[in-house]
């Protein structure tokens, strides 16, 4: 299951992840494809950016998939985040989840995308047509009084 967590620079392939899940026993395979939106509370975002803590952000990953098999036994979790500039409509995370029974896939993926947002140390960046700011972690709960993230960069370790 470790191999089924990433955070990556490049577009996610969402193929992969869903051979990931898939399993004899598996009777459902749910997929939450998250993308880039162009309109936010009335303003029209241009562009995303998101940065990740990266050894820290897949570790949270994969807590949020143990957390998912202990809730719902005979999951198969995988979940991918990009990160770096994004354009409008391009993939910022996929979440495949396969069960025996469709009623517990939906509700791991649905459990999924509200703790990374919760617990996994990513950060985004919207540009407008007007400006441009750092939002805070992704609840939006955590602003940055320098302007950004303070993001050690361990992309080489």
């Amino acid at each position: 299951m470790t191999d089924n967590f990433d955070i990556i620079d490049t577009p996610i392939d969402t193929q992969s992840l869903i051979d990931k899940v898939t399993k004899r026993e598996a009777g459902a395979i749910t997929i939450f494809i998250g993308t880039v939106r162009e309109w936010t509370e009335g303003k029209k975002t241009l562009t995303l950016e998101y940065q990740a803590y990266k050894p820290m952000a897949i570790q949270k990953l994969k807590e949020i998939g143990e957390e998912i098999q202990s809730k719902w036994p005979k999951t198969e979790v995988a979940i991918t985040h990009r990160i770096g500039h994004l354009g409008i409509t391009d993939i910022a995370v996929v979440i495949a989840v396969s069960s025996p029974h469709r009623k517990a896939a939906y509700e791991a993926n649905e459990y999924a995308i509200k703790r990374i947002k919760q617990i996994v140390p990513i950060w985004k960046k919207e540009h407008w047509e007007d400006g441009e700011t750092w939002i805070g972690d992704q609840l939006e709960t955590t602003p940055y009084p320098s302007g950004k993230p303070n993001v050690k960069d361990e992309s080489n370790d």
